[in-house]
C-alpha cells in the first residue's frame, strides 16, 4: 500500500476542508508546489492533486500548479478536478499528469467515459465520491441516490479498473475510516482502488492495512500529514506493515 499526500488547491493555495464542506477552509500553505516538494522531501513516491476550483465550476482551474507541482517534484502525480471533456483530460495529461481523477461526469456522459477509457486506459481512474453511504457530486455539494456500491459496479461494466473512494463526510476530520465501509467498497471494485477520508493517526492507518484486501492499493492523507499528525516516512511504514 502506497500513500499519496494530499494537495487540494484553492485560490491558488493549498488548503484542506473539513466534511468536504467549502465553507470549512483551512489555508496551510500559500503555495500548492512549496507544499508538493516538502512531500517529496520527506519521502513522499507519489502526488494526490486535487484542483477544488475545478471540481465545483466544472472546468480545471490549476493546470498550470499542476505543471509546476510535476517539473518541480520528479514524483508521479495524479490530478483530478473539473475534468469533465475529453479536452479537459487531454490538457491534463500534456501537463504532466500521470494518471487523471474524473468524477460524476464518468456515470452521467457514457459516451465521454468510453473515449477516455479508449483513449487513454490505465491512466484514467474514477473517484467514487460519498455521503451518506450515497454518490456525491459537484464537488461533494449535491447527494444522489445511488449507493456507491452500485455506482463501481457500473463503472466496472463499462471498463472503469481504477478508483479513488472518498468518505466526504469523513475528510478532513482526523476522526478515522468506517472500515466496515472500506470492506464494502473492497468487495464491490474488482480492480484497484485508493481510499480517502478522516485519517488522523498512525492507527487509522494499520487499521487500513490489517483489513488485507489486496485490491486496497493506497490511502491519501492530507490534513494529518499538515498538521504534523505524524510523518510521511512513518505513514508509509505503518502502511508497509512496520
Amino acid at each position: 500500500m502506497i500513500l499519496y499526500p494530499a494537495i487540494d488547491i484553492r485560490g491558488g493555495k493549498a488548503v484542506r476542508l473539513t466534511h468536504g464542506r467549502f465553507d470549512a477552509e483551512t489555508v496551510y500553505n500559500d503555495d500548492p508546489l512549496e507544499a508538493a516538494r516538502s512531500w517529496v522531501d520527506a519521502g513522499a513516491r507519489f502526488l494526490h492533486v486535487v484542483d477544488l476550483d475545478g471540481a465545483k465550476a466544472g472546468e480545471p482551474a490549476a493546470i498550470g500548479h499542476l505543471r509546476e507541482i510535476v517539473a518541480g517534484t520528479g514524483v508521479p502525480v495524479q490530478y483530478g478536478g473539473g475534468l469533465r471533456t475529453v479536452a479537459a483530460v487531454r490538457e491534463a495529461l500534456r501537463a504532466g499528469a500521470e494518471r487523471v481523477i474524473v468524477g460524476t461526469a464518468a456515470l452521467r456522459d457514457v459516451d465521454f467515459l468510453d473515449e477516455i477509457l479508449a483513449a487513454y486506459g490505465p491512466r484514467v481512474v474514477v473517484s467514487v465520491d460519498v455521503r451518506g453511504g450515497k454518490i456525491a457530486t459537484a464537488g461533494w455539494t449535491q447527494v444522489t441516490d445511488m449507493p456507491a456500491a452500485d455506482a463501481i459496479r457500473r463503472l466496472h461494466d463499462r471498463g472503469v479498473a481504477s478508483f479513488v473512494y472518498t468518505d466526504a463526510d469523513r475528510d478532513g476530520a482526523l476522526e478515522g475510516p468506517s472500515l466496515d465501509d472500506v470492506g464494502t467498497i473492497a468487495g464491490a471494485v474488482r480492480g484497484r482502488f485508493l481510499y480517502a477520508g478522516g485519517v488522523g493517526r498512525l492507527e487509522h492507518l494499520r487499521a487500513l492495512r490489517a483489513l488485507r484486501q489486496v485490491n486496497l492499493s493506497g490511502v491519501i492523507v492530507g490534513k494529518a500529514l499538515y498538521e504534523r499528525r505524524f510523518t510521511v516516512a512513518e505513514a508509509q511504514a505503518a502502511l508497509d506493515g512496520k
